[in-house]
């Protein structure tokens, strides 16, 4: 682990990690990686060991390789595949900071996996829906005690306006995103929040791509907003459940719908 010592400036050491500690750090084998990836699980170990928080700046790329006895390229790949992650940023002329370590990296890769194969299998999307279903019906009763008794104007009003744009057979993805995450906003589990707009974002992202939603489940969809909306403020569970259902009803439907006429186009 890494040493609480420090440097003649006052500055806390890097200290290379055991074998377990970098397979849990970067869940990968040493072996398999080398020094780029020793020095990742280094730096992240560092990041824990001194309570660093977003914002807060890391050692020089000259002080990383005298810590660690590493080359320049080691730290740069390194310093690289931790940027990717969004657990380090650099701002050029200033450093290296500790970053938010945000969803944005799994949203890349799920949007990216989602549109490998996009004509024939909707696999992935339907998984994704499938996903976000679950989570809104995991946090229900959460979302339904917070907001039984009180009523929102703006949210009224966005359902509102959903339902206008949908009359016009179109999407309404920026009011959509509004919705869900004013709704959620009260709860206290920020990785809920987060995961749940991580994966709005993907869903957001693939389905104009993939050409599935239809004018009329988008009308079902505006309406089943509103009876979410409806149910949280009555603090009725059961008709919270009920209404997140048919939110993803259609969609699911039609994606089914469209996977089985893509597999028997394939067959014919």
């Amino acid at each position: 682990m890494t040493s609480k010592g420090k440097t003649t400036s006052g500055r806390p050491t890097l200290r290379p990690v055991s074998a377990a500690t970098e397979q849990k750090l970067t869940h990968s084998p040493t072996r398999r990686h080398g020094r780029s990836y020793e020095t990742m699980a280094a730096i992240k170990d560092y990041i824990l060991q001194n309570n660093l928080q977003p914002g807060d700046p890391l050692p020089t790329e000259a002080s990383i390789c005298e810590d660690l006895g590493v080359s320049r390229s080691s730290v740069r790949e390194a310093i690289s595949n931790l940027t990717a992650l969004d657990i380090v940023e650099v701002r050029h002329g200033y450093g290296t900071f500790v970053a938010n370590a945000s969803m944005d990296p799994m949203v890349e890769l799920l949007v990216f996996r989602g549109l490998l194969n996009p004509g024939s299998d909707y696999r992935v999307l339907i998984e994704i829906v499938e996903v976000r279903q679950a989570l809104d019906l995991a946090f229900a009763p959460a979302v339904v005690h917070a907001w039984k008794g009180k009523y929102s104007e703006a949210l009224h009003k966005v359902v509102e306006k959903m339902e206008e744009i949908a009359a016009r057979g179109d999407s309404f993805p920026e009011e959509d995103k509004y919705f869900h995450t004013k709704l959620l906003s009260p709860l206290d589990n920020q990785l809920f929040r987060q995961l749940t707009e991580a994966f709005w974002d993907v869903h957001t992202a693939i389905q104009p791509m993939l050409q599935v939603a239809t004018a009329k489940d988008i009308l079902l969809t505006a309406s089943a907003h509103g009876d979410i909306l409806a149910a949280a403020e009555a603090g009725n569970l059961e008709q919270y459940k009920e209404a997140v259902f048919s939110h993803y009803a259609p969609l699911l439907r039609n994606l089914d719908e469209a996977r089985n006429k893509a597999r028997g186009l394939e067959t014919t």
